[in-house]
C-alpha cells in the first residue's frame, strides 16, 4: 500500500484516506468573460500529462480534510515531496539533488516491555 505524508497532519497514512485532485499550479485567466470558449476549454479540461514528475493538488479526505500539493513520479508512484497549498513550488533540481535522496535514517525503537505473568 503507498503512504502519503500530509503536510498538515505530518504523518504518513495509507492512500485511502486521499483524493488526487488533478493538476497543482493550475492558474485562471481574470476576468474568466473576455477568454474564448476554447480558452476556457483548455483551462478547464486539458492537463499536462507528463511520464515523470508531476505537480498534483491532493486531499486528506478521511483526515483533516484539507488540500494540499505534491511532487509524484508517474512512474514508479513514488513522491518526492508534499507541501501547503499555497506555497510555492519547490525546485525540481534540488529534489532531484543526490543529497535529497539519501533515505533518513531508521527510527529508533523502545525496547518492548516484558511481560509479567502473575
Amino acid at each position: 500500500m503507498l503512504l502519503i505524508k500530509c503536510p498538515y497532519c505530518e504523518e504518513e497514512r495509507p492512500e485511502l484516506e486521499f483524493r488526487n485532485a488533478g493538476e497543482a499550479h493550475l492558474v485562471r485567466a481574470n476576468p474568466i468573460i473576455e477568454q474564448s470558449d476554447d480558452d476556457f476549454a483548455g483551462f478547464l479540461y486539458f492537463r499536462q500529462n507528463p511520464k515523470g514528475l508531476q505537480f498534483e493538488r491532493w486531499r486528506h479526505i478521511h483526515g483533516c480534510g484539507r488540500f494540499f500539493n505534491a511532487v509524484r513520479d508517474s512512474v514508479s508512484d513514488k513522491f518526492l515531496t508534499v507541501y501547503k497549498a499555497g506555497d510555492p513550488r519547490p525546485d525540481i533540481d534540488t529534489l532531484l539533488s543526490p543529497a535529497a535522496a539519501e533515505p533518513e535514517p531508521p527510527a529508533t525503537k523502545r525496547p518492548r516491555a516484558k511481560k509479567v505473568e502473575v
